[in-house]
């Protein structure tokens, strides 16, 4: 008899493929509606906070590598604090939020769409502030989500941002249709050596490069507040430009690489790298010459560059509510957090 997960947070994180499944199910159809808000627009801006500030990081990438569409992440506070006036005329902004219920995101999704824009929402919930004032509602199908650090939530929201991709010019509904399978398919993998890794280091840096760069920063910012330690993200060429000197003996590098593309091998390089300064190295995903270089190595998903950055998230927070759970802390229940984001957007 199977044992059932000890957490909220590692139920959460093996419900991910069934609504991955009923995302796509959900969110395909409505691809048309996302052509016709985009029609005559140039360019998309997406604003998020956190998680889904992670989520928009891959979101962006891929709308300029795989569809051609110009695309970029906004800053809430132009729009909160500042008030701008802009001509978003020739704009689709995309507006990420779990809840949809963050008033900064809901605000300035109102701002955007009175400076001229057409807008998107990408939630988990349909009757929030966030998907009722948006010109498409991209609801996710991630289910409630207990635990407080997003999981399958972020998951799914990235997966809506692919299907955004592929009904803007990417060609990504064959890949997609893989990735409840490819998801499923890493469920089982032993992270013990990686938890243990993480505990024993002195400090953390996490890297990624390209598509990848958002499934990287979203794991530092997992091992933060779920695990209570200080930790680094950075992108491959901002660690290249400084922060790398610091790398010595006592630093867990944190890798997350693709297994094709056309940053799989500067992936490799950077391992060997930050291993010679004296770095031990963790590595998801990538290529076999990567895991070659790894101390320890978690497979990715079996997916192309363009829609790994759905799965290769899920060998990390597997990884991470095992050591939350070793260092003796609760991962549903992080210290200092809640599901719904008050940031203050008072103009004093």
């Amino acid at each position: 008899m199977t044992t059932p997960p000890s957490t909220r947070m590692a139920a959460e994180i093996a419900e991910q493929p069934e609504a991955a499944r009923r995302t796509l199910e959900h969110l395909l159809p409505q691809r048309a509606e996302l052509r016709a808000a985009h029609a005559g627009r140039r360019r998309v801006l997406m604003v998020a906070r956190g998680s889904s500030d992670n989520a928009a990081t891959y979101g962006r990438y891929l709308l300029e590598v795989a569809a051609g569409v110009p695309a970029g992440l906004a800053a809430p506070s132009v729009a909160t604090h500042y008030g701008a006036r802009l001509d978003l005329s020739d704009t689709l902004v995309v507006s990420v939020s779990q809840s949809g219920a963050t008033a900064e995101i809901v605000e300035t999704q109102d701002w955007a769409r009175r400076c001229g824009a057409a807008t998107v929402a990408v939630t988990n919930v349909g009757d929030s502030p966030l998907a009722a004032e948006a010109d498409v509602a991209l609801v996710t199908r991630a289910g409630a989500e207990l635990a407080v650090p997003a999981t399958k939530t972020y998951l799914t929201q990235v997966l809506a941002l692919a299907v955004l991709a592929d009904a803007l010019g990417a060609d990504l509904e064959a890949s997609l249709a893989t990735v409840p399978a490819a998801v499923a398919d890493l469920l089982g993998t032993d992270v013990t050596e990686a938890a243990r890794a993480l505990a024993e280091a002195d400090e953390v840096v996490v890297s990624g490069r390209g598509l990848l760069l958002g499934t990287a920063l979203e794991t530092a910012l997992k091992l933060e507040e779920t695990c209570l330690r200080p930790v680094r993200g950075y992108s491959y060429a901002d660690l290249r430009h400084g922060p790398i000197s610091v790398v010595t003996h006592g630093v867990l590098a944190v890798l997350v690489a693709a297994a094709d593309g056309p940053l799989a091998a500067p992936m490799v390089e950077l391992a060997g790298d930050l291993r010679g300064r004296g770095a031990r190295i963790l590595g998801i995903g990538g290529t076999t010459a990567f895991a070659g270089q790894c101390d320890v190595h978690l497979p990715g998903p079996d997916l192309p560059e363009v829609v790994a950055p759905i799965g290769s998230i899920v060998p990390a927070q597997l990884t991470i509510e095992r050591l939350a759970r070793d260092l003796g802390l609760d991962p549903d229940n992080p210290r200092g957090l809640a599901k719904v984001t008050r940031t203050d957007t008072s103009a004093g």
